[in-house]
């Protein structure tokens, strides 16, 4: 997928699963951070944002500011990561598209990504988010135009006093155009998030 890249939040407190380290259960012997890796394979750069080991070759690591920040504070340090924003004088890149994704979605695939990419390009919106079978937006399930994004973590940033720390990515998209699609493909729902350990079981039923 020319100029997409990736960027996937691993922090969380998981309290509904004891406090493990979620993004690390295994789904049918595969870590569901991997399983969202993998459906993001061909974007380039791809970034976890948050606590990780053992991650495929090539995948960018950063934390955010402070850790345990949340969710809109680690998406900025991703966009920061992705784009080689270090503050210098030179001018950073940035891909035009930027998968959004938390790393808690085992059933993500690529064909799910490519989709949202697809309705994202053909329009003018800013994201394009998956909502569920209730109509409810997957917020962190979606993909973005980077610079909109940006703008959108900017604008937030000043309207809070200069802190993202806490701030929700309700907050973050508040004002941006989205785009919201239902998933009518084969396979399972890719936005299905595991919060619980039913959540797990029910993900290894549907992957077997």
């Amino acid at each position: 997928m020319v100029g997409l890249a990736a960027v996937v939040l691993t922090g969380g407190a998981a309290r509904r699963m004891g406090g493990v380290d979620k993004p690390a259960v295994p789904v049918n012997g595969r870590s569901m951070r991997d399983r969202v890796l993998a459906a993001v394979a061909t974007a380039a750069p791809r970034v976890v944002v948050g606590p990780a080991v053992d991650l495929p070759p090539g995948v960018l690591v950063t934390r955010e500011d402070p850790p345990g920040g949340g969710p809109v504070a680690a998406t900025a340090a991703g966009l920061a990561a992705l784009t080689g924003d270090t503050g210098q004088d030179s001018a950073p890149t940035s891909p035009e598209y930027v998968a959004l994704l938390a790393a808690d979605l085992p059933l993500l695939t690529a064909e799910a990504v490519a989709l949202l990419v697809e309705r994202l390009a053909g329009s003018t919106a800013d994201g394009v988010l998956y909502t569920d079978d209730t109509g409810r937006r997957q917020l962190l399930c979606g993909v973005w135009r980077t610079t909109a994004l940006a703008v959108a973590l900017d604008r937030l940033a000043q309207q809070r006093g200069g802190t993202l720390a806490g701030a929700s990515i309700r907050a973050l998209v508040a004002e941006l155009t989205v785009i919201e699609i239902s998933w009518t493909g084969s396979g399972p729902p890719p936005w299905f998030d595991c919060d619980t350990d039913d959540d797990v079981r029910r993900a290894e039923e549907w992957t077997r």
